[in-house]
């Protein structure tokens, strides 16, 4: 069920004296009067629902109301699900990771960016650990030569505060090969 409440007038609850009417074929019918219209919904023994109200005159259909609010909510699932894409997902390393919570971390991050989601990783610093920054910075580097070119690097790997962060994506291009391409060109240009 969605999380939006909508309201259709349905039958009698339409205020429009004149509505245009479309058939459950999608067929336009034309204006008529409201009691036209539901005596022609009521003969093909379905509803009359106003689908668009503000329009002159409003816009009725002949159809089942309960196939009706289905159909409606597949088309917002729809576009909710095309919506989907592009969410940061974060993945926490320490600089000493033992080898197999490396491996399965990986394949983690790896199944984020076939989802077409961003990815933070987090090389997360205790106490002496912070004068090993070289070992974050190697285990940054091995992840990305894991990966190979299928990922774009959005951020590059810096300190914020005990954390050594990079954000990377699936490929596209980053907006340093963007940047890079559009110095090439503004060359070729002067040239």
């Amino acid at each position: 069920m969605s999380n939006k409440i909508i309201s259709w007038r349905v039958n009698e609850r339409i205020h429009a004296p004149t509505v245009r009417v479309i058939d459950k074929n999608g067929k336009n019918l034309g204006i008529m009067s409201i009691d036209k219209a539901l005596v022609q919904a009521r003969k093909s023994g379905l509803d009359l629902i106003e689908i668009a109200p503000i329009a002159k005159p409003p816009v009725a259909k002949i159809i089942n109301f309960g196939k009706f609010r289905y159909q409606e909510e597949k088309k917002e699932k729809q576009q909710k699900k095309g919506v989907k894409g592009g969410e940061l997902k974060e993945i926490r390393f320490s600089p000493f990771i033992g080898e197999a919570d490396y491996k399965t971390r990986l394949e983690r991050v790896k199944e984020f960016l076939e989802d077409k989601d961003k990815v933070r990783l987090v090389v997360k610093f205790k106490g002496r650990q912070m004068g090993s920054k070289q070992f974050g910075y190697s285990l940054l580097k091995r992840v990305l030569d894991e990966l190979g070119k299928s990922i774009a690097v959005d951020m590059e790997p810096k300190f914020l505060g005990r954390h050594l962060i990079m954000v990377i994506s699936p490929y596209g291009k980053s907006k340093k090969e963007i940047d890079q391409e559009s110095e090439n060109e503004n060359a070729k240009t002067k040239n």
